[in-house]
């Protein structure tokens, strides 16, 4: 059984962890990260699917330096402070929001920022929900967008929770939200990230590193070989380096990084 959540205030928390980031342009930098539940998209690589659906009796796993626990997973803003004090009580580390998608839960993030005091959020989100991000993005002290490809999306599904804004389902639809999202990052301390997945054309690419050239060619841009999960399988090292040549052929400034926190079995 699915469960709608009960407030626009509250959010529904998967885990609230410390460990170090692993993609993007700040990788490497300890963080701690602050899952929440509730995806209506369906990217064939997802390393967390655990996270799309909301579920009756749901807990959020909280991992402090007491060990494991769990607590019941829908929370306010204020209760969410208490745990990220509790995982890092310094009160120095970025939290980055992540999910799940959380632009499903905007009216809560608005109201968490104030409560975080000198801490950096950086948001990780889907690139999918333009409209809520605008509403969330001057909150945001870093966003890391993806830039999706229609051919590795499934349908969209919104499973015990309403969707915040659409999610795109055509070729055409998926091209108008990441050419808004891109160009709401413009000049913003933001980067985009495309995972590349085995088996797809070099070509298929093109038309995202059109978009971001013409959007927000500032943006850094990191390209993400696909960690092999159900069936996905990764990119050859031959097109990794034909697709950066690519990009940077257009002037975006690439990186290619993996999951570094796959690679060293962290959380």
């Amino acid at each position: 059984m699915s469960v709608q959540a009960t407030s626009l205030a509250t959010a529904p928390v998967l885990e609230v962890f410390s460990s170090f980031q692993g993609e993007g342009l700040y990788a490497g930098s300890p963080q701690v990260f602050f899952r929440l539940a509730g995806c209506p998209l369906r990217c064939a690589w997802c390393d967390t699917p655990g996270s799309w659906e909301l579920t009756e009796g749901a807990t959020a796993k909280l991992r402090t330096a007491s060990g494991l626990r769990q607590e019941q997973a829908q929370v306010s803003p204020a209760q969410a402070v208490e745990w990220i004090q509790e995982v890092d009580p310094s009160g120095r580390q970025t939290v980055s929001v992540t999910g799940g998608e959380p632009l499903m839960w905007t009216d809560f993030l608005l109201k968490l920022r104030p409560l975080l005091g000198r801490r950096r959020v950086h948001l990780e989100t889907a690139g999918a929900h333009p409209e809520s991000l605008l509403r969330v993005l001057d909150a945001c002290d870093h966003v890391s967008a993806d830039l999706k490809l229609p051919e590795d999306m499934g349908a969209p599904s919104a499973v015990g929770f309403t969707e915040s804004e659409a999610s795109p389902r055509t070729p055409d639809e998926w091209r108008a939200v990441r050419r808004a999202v891109l160009n709401s990052l413009s000049g913003r301390d933001a980067c985009s990230k495309l995972v590349v997945a085995g088996g797809r054309e070099v070509s298929a690419y093109e038309q995202v590193f059109d978009d971001q050239q013409g959007c927000a060619p500032d943006l850094p841009l990191f390209l993400q070989p696909a960690t092999p999960i159900a069936g996905v399988s990764a990119p050859t090292l031959a097109t990794m380096e034909t697709l950066r040549a690519s990009a940077e052929s257009r002037g975006l400034r690439t990186s290619v990084l993996g999951q570094l926190h796959r690679a060293w079995k962290l959380p």
